[in-house]
């Protein structure tokens, strides 16, 4: 069964999701501390993160940012008490991939748990061989999560690889923003179209020559985003 790290600073919230983990057969680790987590995340290798935002020396915004930036892709939940949307929109931004408000049901906690790992198993498989896919300035492995530009390595964050993927597979199609929004994340709260947009434009800044003009990745007024390629 999957490995599972979970960070949180408040003990029985901890020893709770634990303990139901591991009934639900999970191998679980926890940390107690923003620092502790973050050095068990580069030493070790996760299927998922479930991550508190507010924790004791290094925030969950602030571990997620650090571990994208050194390639670490392992998919992230993140447990907040922040309802507001900018929080969740930071959240998503910085590199997490789902969250899940407190208080929380146990149910619905492993359904999120169970889609994520669902995603990140489906793009694996749906990567098909591996093949290096050229787009604009970008050559990129979806199966190996590799980008380049210039023969140079280029980081992109796993919703990057998912969208460009998902774009990729329907090229020359156009892709409404509701439909990127439950295919990519896919579940009950959706995050605003602006998070979409912003994603795109990241996706633009690597792939076209003129980001404000672009040529590959178009935007469909009203509608959504065309991947367009010969």
């Amino acid at each position: 069964m999957a490995k599972i790290l979970i960070v949180e600073d408040e003990p029985h919230m901890l020893a709770g999701i634990r303990d139901n983990l591991e009934f639900e057969g999970y191998d679980v680790d926890i940390a107690a501390d923003g620092q502790i987590g973050l050095n068990k995340i580069i030493e070790n290798n996760y299927a998922l993160i479930l991550l508190d935002v507010m924790l004791p020396n290094v925030s969950g915004f602030d571990i997620c940012k650090k571990i994208r930036k050194q390639g670490i892709k392992t998919p992230i939940i993140f447990l907040t008490a922040k309802s507001e949307e900018i929080d969740k929109v930071i959240g998503l931004e910085s590199g997490g991939d789902d969250y899940i408000t407190k208080p929380f049901s146990l149910r619905e906690l492993l359904a999120r748990i169970k889609a994520v790992l669902r995603r990140t198993e489906d793009v694996q498989s749906e990567s098909g061989n591996t093949q290096m896919v050229e787009i604009g300035n970008l050559t990129i492995n979806f199966e190996n999560y590799n980008a380049f530009i210039n023969n140079q390595p280029v980081k992109l964050s796993m919703k990057e690889f998912e969208i460009l993927q998902f774009l990729f597979k329907n090229k020359n199609s156009t892709i409404t923003r509701d439909t990127l929004l439950d295919k990519i994340w896919g579940y009950d709260y959706q995050p605003s179209s602006r998070t979409i947009d912003n994603f795109i434009l990241k996706l633009r800044q690597k792939i076209e020559d003129d980001h404000n003009n672009p040529k590959y990745i178009l935007t469909v007024h009203g509608i959504g985003y065309k991947l367009v390629l010969g």
